[in-house]
Order: structure tokens, then sequence, then C-alpha cells
């Protein structure tokens, strides 16, 4: 092996350790701490949206679950509001129920271990309901205008943890400074609206600009405290391999 190549993969083991490190470190430190004590939200998610599948599936249960959590743009905009809590946790009826668990399982878990239960969900929220805003906004502009949507996509059942998850794994890597993860998310989600333009794909674009406009409010806020830390959850103790503070 030649000298450049030895050389290569302990750059490449630093720059893994630079982007995954600390997130790691806060991951293993929480499930050796706590275990699955350590994922309350997680499991309650993962767990609801399991029987909300079941329910929907069933034929006394798809009318009750339609009516508490089926988000559509042509509803009444308190109606929405009312339901979009419950809309994160209903899985989409033409994809596989395994796919949003995994979703749920694999960001929902990261997250509530490097940010904390509250913040998690309050992200959840803000990047489930900014997707849902937006498909209003974009109908009303019209699919001619730029950021339009047309007006069949009024009732599109909007539902599922995709923009949860998206905004979710957005904000993690800005607070833990994964950059490089955090620009092949944005990418990923770019492309799968140029390969299939949808109001899916739209509303996980409007999530991640939600998320990075609180991202950008912490940071500044951050600095203007004086403390240097921007939004890293744990201050420079995440970088240094020590456990967030977790809300």
């Amino acid at each position: 092996m030649s000298r450049s190549g030895t050389s290569r993969f302990p750059a490449l083991r630093r720059a893994v350790r630079r982007e995954w490190g600390p997130l790691f470190t806060t991951v293993r430190t929480g499930l050796h701490d706590h275990g699955v004590r350590a994922l309350p939200l997680t499991l309650t998610a993962v767990t609801l949206t399991a029987t909300v599948q079941l329910v929907q599936n069933q034929s006394w249960g798809y009318g009750p679950v339609q009516s508490l959590g089926a988000v559509r743009a042509e509803d009444p905009v308190w109606l929405a509001l009312l339901r979009t809590p419950l809309s994160l946790f209903v899985p989409a009826l033409d994809l596989p129920v395994w796919g949003a668990l995994a979703q749920i399982l694999l960001v929902f878990g990261i997250a509530e271990l490097c940010l904390g239960r509250w913040r998690t969900l309050a992200i959840a929220y803000v990047a489930t309901l900014a997707g849902t805003l937006y498909a209003r906004v974009g109908i009303a502009l019209g699919p001619d205008a730029f950021l339009g949507l047309p007006a069949s996509d009024a009732q599109v059942v909007d539902t599922g943890p995709s923009a949860a998850v998206v905004g979710l794994a957005v904000y993690v890597c800005h607070a833990y400074r994964a950059w490089f993860t955090g620009a092949l998310v944005v990418v990923a989600m770019v492309v799968e609206v140029l390969v299939k333009d949808n109001l899916a794909g739209r509303e996980h674009l409007a999530s991640i600009t939600a998320v990075l406009v609180v991202c950008a409010v912490r940071e500044w806020l951050g600095r203007r405290t004086g403390g240097g830390q921007g939004l890293r959850a744990g201050g420079s103790g995440t970088r240094s391999g020590a456990p967030p503070m977790r809300s």
C-alpha cells in the first residue's frame, strides 16, 4: 500500500470522529446510563403510530382516525390545527407502516437522547405545522407561481411523521455540528422534489426551512448572551464527549 493510501484512512477516521463523534457519544451515554427509560417519547410515538395504523385499517376505525388526524388544505384552519398533532402519528395508507415506525424509532430516538423530550416534541411539531401551513399558501398562490401548488392538492390527505423526522434530523445535525450529514439530508429532500414533485416533497422542504430559521434564531440568541455556544445542545461539553443538558 502506498504512503498516500496509509495516510488517507487516519484522515477519514478523524473526519468521521469530527462529524459524528459528539453525537455518537451522547447517544451511547444516554442508552448506557438509562436504557430504554431514556426514550419515553420515542417509545410512545412508535406505539401510538402502530396502534393508529391498526385501527385505521379496520372497517370501524378508518372514519374516526380520519376525523381526528387527517389534515387537508381544504379544511378550515382551526380544524387543521386541532388535527395536526395527531396527524404526525397517522401513517400514510399507501406506504408501508414499517417505514414510518423505523423513522420514528431512529430519528426521534436520537433526538430525544440529544435534545430532551420536550425540545424534540416542539421541533417535531414546528416542522409538521410548517408543512401543513405551506400547503395552504402554495395552493393559494396557484400552480403558475413560484412555490405554488395545484388546487387538487387541497384534497390530499396530509399525515405521517416524515416532515417531523426531516426537521429533527436537520436540527440535531446543526446542534451537533454534523454539517456534512445535515447537508446530505437537505440535498436528499431537494432531489426528492426534483425527481417526484408532489405535496409531500414540497412540505419536507418547508419543514427544513422552518427548522433552519429556528436554528438561526437560537444561534443568534446564543451569541448575544455571550456564551458563544450557539445552538449546541450541551455547550462546549458536546465537543468533549459529555452528554448535553436535556430539557
